[in-house]
């Protein structure tokens, strides 16, 4: 009996081919740390028309059949998308902004760039341009906070969904401590939501999460009532931020005098389960770091924005010995770049100020393959392997005469890739694939 034949691959991508098979060890800059690095360069990356990879071929030794739509980035650099754990449609207008610390930052500049997002018009439109950004800087999945207003995380969902992209967001719930137009109702919170979610959650490439602003601006009743939406659906996700700013810490042991910690405020409510995604995570103790592991929470680290606001410092070394993931994403606009090669160079800054050495492996890892474990989209995304979507990006390796020349002397491949990851931006970016079609390309003009 012969098998049945394999779909045929319709595309094929040339270029030095970078994944991870494990997780890299910390602070381990071998080339290959415990065989988790894979690199293969002047390969063919085949895409079949469903927009799955299919297989990978050397070069040197394999030729796309006539007919099959191939693309020659020999030279360049292809990496897994980026997976963006944490970031704000609504907040790009008010990047780089002047001058605040966390709480003025929302009150000053984020709270009056949302509240224009009430009109459905205006949302759409923002939400068109922060989507073709994120491609535009190598990102093929993110979980994103729209606004508090429902129609919000529609323009989310549908523009998602029209470029194929791998989206996690949901309608912001925020009852309390926010301005005229930017608080919901526990019960408008409630429907909103339970819509939102029968229409969205699992459609595509898309996926509901609660999203709590944060502590302050969600009473307890609507805490709990995001909690029991979460018993009730064990595959949504749960958003939020925490531990973020001193002052913020405070302002939460003020108003949640009866929990341990920040942190014990959503476990509390029933929000801390293995699809939590909580931001910065910068005002953490052991205590809450034992929970998160327990937990199968994950913290996103945002590197830019805790060094922009003066947030603080993330203790990465110990999240990872305390066993608990951590993603990396951009935490646009508190964060000054969508690009997470900034972040991750930004990442390193932040660790060496405490004594240690982030790894472009561990960096680069928390930006592909573990950011995908960590949302539960392994299974789907995050390595070049046969069967997963093809969300690729193709980068230069450099693209002046002064990175051209620290590539030059670079002496083994991560002293290369790292040098790569420090120096690049989303200027060295060729293309960016979505299931196996290419959604940007740099103009040559």
């Amino acid at each position: 009996m012969t098998s049945s034949p394999a779909a045929p691959t319709v595309r094929a991508i040339r270029a030095d081919l970078l994944d991870f098979t494990a997780t890299p060890a910390w602070g381990d800059a071998s080339d290959n740390p415990g065989g988790s690095v894979r690199f293969r360069p002047d390969h063919w990356l085949l895409i079949g028309a469903d927009g799955r990879i299919t297989g990978v071929q050397a070069a040197a030794t394999f030729e796309p059949a006539p007919g099959i739509e191939r693309h020659d980035h020999r030279g360049r650099l292809l990496l897994p998308g980026f997976v963006d754990s944490h970031v704000h449609s609504p907040q790009v207008p008010v990047m780089a902004s002047y001058g605040t610390e966390l709480l003025d930052w929302l009150n000053n500049y984020t709270f009056p760039s949302e509240t224009a997002w009430a009109d459905a018009g205006h949302a759409t439109r923002g939400t068109e341009l922060f989507l073709d950004a994120l491609l535009a800087h190598g990102t093929t999945t993110a979980a994103v906070y729209p606004t508090v207003h429902k129609a919000s995380a529609e323009a989310l969902f549908a523009g998602a969904q029209a470029r194929g992209m791998r989206v996690i967001g949901g309608k912001v719930l925020m009852d309390r401590h926010a301005p005229d137009g930017l608080r919901d109702t526990v019960a408008q919170a409630e429907r909103d939501s339970i819509d939102l979610i029968q229409r969205w959650h699992g459609r595509g490439r898309c996926s509901y999460a609660l999203t709590v602003r944060f502590a302050p601006t969600s009473t307890p009743e609507q805490l709990a009532m995001a909690g029991a939406l979460a018993r009730a659906e064990p595959t949504l996700y749960m958003q939020t931020h925490v531990a973020e700013n001193r002052d913020e810490v405070r302002w939460v042991a003020e108003l949640f005098p009866q929990a341990r910690s920040y942190l014990a405020v959503y476990d509390d409510a029933g929000l801390l389960h293995p699809r939590s995604v909580l931001a910065h995570g910068i005002w953490l103790d052991a205590d809450d770091r034992a929970r998160l592991a327990a937990s199968g929470a994950h913290v996103a680290h945002c590197p830019t924005s805790n060094l922009f606001l003066g947030s603080g410092l993330y203790a990465w070394r110990a999240a990872s010995a305390a066993g608990h993931a951590t993603s990396l994403a951009s935490d646009v606009g508190g964060g000054t770049s969508l690009n997470l090669l900034r972040n991750a160079a930004a990442a390193y800054t932040v660790q060496a100020l405490q004594g240690q050495r982030l790894t472009a492996w561990v960096a680069l890892h928390a930006a592909t393959r573990g950011g995908a474990e960590a949302l539960h989209l392994g299974h789907e995304l995050g390595t070049l392997e046969p069967g997963l979507m093809a969300d690729v990006a193709v980068w230069d390796w450099s693209t002046g005469s002064l990175d051209a020349e620290r590539q030059r002397v670079a002496r083994g491949l991560h002293e290369r890739v790292f040098a790569w990851m420090t120096l690049a931006d989303e200027r060295h970016l060729a293309a960016t694939w979505v299931a196996g079609q290419e959604r940007y390309r740099r103009s040559t003009t």
